[in-house]
């Protein structure tokens, strides 16, 4: 299980899942905390394509083995989380910064053995809405159902 939190800086967009605008900061708020939904990587690396087209996937995780993705959504995401083959977990708020050194470098990924699928820097977003997440996933399953479905 994932551990993060959250802090955003540098130039990027705060992002619409956080009610933020371009180049928003919180003053006074190193970290905040989020949830994180799991797919397994199939799935998920259909949805982090159809979120991009849309404009609107936030960082992304991948397990070292690349078994499963977790996607940053906001914190309360997992008090109603109920997508049939993913997990939403609350996480600590141990916290991580999104940016590197001087805004400029990618930062570690929270897990050891994880990376980043879509770093901080490359996302749309501070975390993905998990609206848009929800529906994402399921267009992922119905084109992996498809394609399944054709072999």
């Amino acid at each position: 299980m994932w551990e993060t939190g959250v802090s955003r800086g540098g130039s990027r967009s705060a992002g619409r899942a956080a009610g933020g605008e371009v180049g928003a900061r919180s003053p006074g708020s190193a970290t905040r905390p989020c949830d994180l939904v799991t797919v397994p990587a199939r799935q998920g690396l259909e949805a982090v394509d159809i979120l991009r087209l849309r404009d609107g996937v936030g960082p992304v995780l991948h397990d070292g083995p690349c078994d499963t993705l977790g996607f940053l959504v906001p914190p309360g995401t997992a008090d109603g989380w109920d997508v049939p083959g993913s997990a939403c977990t609350q996480t600590s708020a141990r916290g991580i910064s999104l940016v590197g050194p001087g805004d400029r470098a990618v930062p570690e990924p929270p897990v050891q053995g994880s990376g980043w699928l879509v770093p901080p820097e490359g996302a749309y977003a501070d975390a993905t809405d998990p609206v848009v997440l929800r529906a994402a996933l399921g267009e992922a399953a119905r084109t992996i159902e498809a394609v399944d479905r054709c072999q």
